[in-house]
């Protein structure tokens, strides 16, 4: 089905689009987009709204329906502080005059709460992860304080135990990755369809002027293991640029003081990032991702990809063709990852890569989002008849 054909029903249709929160313009608010595109009558619903002018885009101008939390004290800068308030908030919110309800969530969305006449479909992301696979590492680093810790374990116990019974809640779910696929089974005991995020592949094109330097582009933030990319080129002294803004900036900033090999720019401009990744010789990707899109969009830019061979990095890389996979994350296996593409670096096709990017594009995105979910609605709206006791005792 087409999304000219799926648009023949919509009028009848009060659709409500639920996500976690808007503070950025990431792969889960592409996904946002994209879906205000092909649902362009759709209420917007989110448990905060502190977008500036600039990310304002993500949402087509459209107005967002927000929680209680957009109005607590300090949320503006700290409303994940509130995430014990999560759940509650999430719902509050009445949906009751909406026949679709598609939740996009790496949180709390899909706990929205629906009735049986209406059909809610779940983008998810990943699975919450501070409740589930990372939740000793975020207890780690929330603080040192024995009780605090303590509380904070308390606090993630009851979330994993709400996350998993609002995950029921869910008519359907479509993971962004196969990686995620697996872990929607192992945590919430659901099945789910598989489409992959969209790549706005058309941005970048295959550079013939390639410069001595090696890419990345991230949240600087500890998962990303952004750290073990800059301990590895200040041993090799390779050349590295850094680009992007977290938490950890000034200490990578610092790090990099050390090496003059190493430039952490910051946040730059799409198109000032498009040039940097488009002329690098390879795009270097440690951490691991329920999907990773910039990884995508480097190879998009027919740019080869060093990357952890975990996650969602292992279906859109291709081994030996469109990038290199390192077993370990580890700064031995980066850079015996790094000195294998030198050696291999002439055998990589850059228009090849491009192709191979292709595939997450999206166009393709939005015609298979709207082909399932229309087809989730069929289902939901003629039933399986009731099979008469004839029928049973046969």
């Amino acid at each position: 089905m087409s999304t000219q054909r799926l648009h023949s029903f919509k009028p009848n249709k009060r659709i409500a689009i639920v996500h976690d929160w808007f503070d950025q313009f990431a792969g889960a608010e592409k996904v946002i987009q994209e879906l205000l595109t092909c649902y362009p009558e759709a209420d917007l619903y989110a448990l905060t709204d502190f977008m500036n002018e600039e990310t304002r885009q993500v949402c087509l101008d459209r107005p967002v329906k927000t929680s209680f939390i957009q109005r607590l004290p300090f949320a503006r800068s700290s409303f994940r502080s509130y995430f014990f308030l999560f759940p509650l908030a999430i719902e509050q919110f009445d949906l009751r005059k909406y026949d679709i309800i598609i939740s996009s969530s790496h949180s709390v969305a899909k706990g929205i709460l629906t009735s049986a006449e209406q059909l809610h479909v779940c983008y998810c992301h990943s699975p919450a992860r501070y409740t589930w696979d990372m939740y000793h590492l975020y207890t780690q680093q929330l603080t040192q304080n024995p009780f605090k810790r303590l509380l904070s374990r308390f606090v993630l116990h009851y979330m994993r135990l709400w996350d998993f019974q609002a995950a029921q809640r869910v008519d359907h779910f479509i993971a962004n990755s196969r990686f995620v696929q697996k872990r929607i089974q192992k945590n919430y005991r659901r099945k789910s369809q598989v489409i992959h995020p969209p790549v706005a592949c058309h941005t970048y094109n295959v550079e013939p002027d390639i410069k001595d330097y090696y890419v990345t582009v991230s949240r600087l933030v500890g998962y990303k293991k952004i750290d073990l990319i800059v301990e590895t080129f200040k041993q090799t002294k390779k050349p590295l640029v850094v680009i992007g803004t977290g938490a950890e900036y000034k200490k990578l900033k610092a790090l990099a003081r050390q090496s003059p090999n190493i430039k952490v720019l910051g946040r730059l401009s799409d198109e000032e990032t498009i040039e940097y990744v488009s002329h690098a010789r390879a795009f270097v990707f440690a951490s691991e991702e329920d999907f990773g899109i910039a990884p995508v969009e480097a190879q998009s830019a027919g740019v080869p990809v060093i990357a952890y061979g975990k996650g969602g990095a292992v279906e859109s890389i291709l081994d030996g063709e469109t990038g290199i996979l390192f077993p370990e994350q580890t700064v031995d296996s980066l850079r015996q990852a790094v000195d294998q593409f030198e050696k291999t670096e002439s055998t990589f096709d850059r228009y090849f890569i491009k192709q191979h990017a292709e595939k997450y594009n999206a166009s393709r995105f939005r015609y298979e989002i709207t082909e399932l979910i229309a087809e989730k609605i069929r289902d939901f709206e003629e039933p399986a008849p009731i099979l008469s006791r004839e029928h049973v005792a046969k």
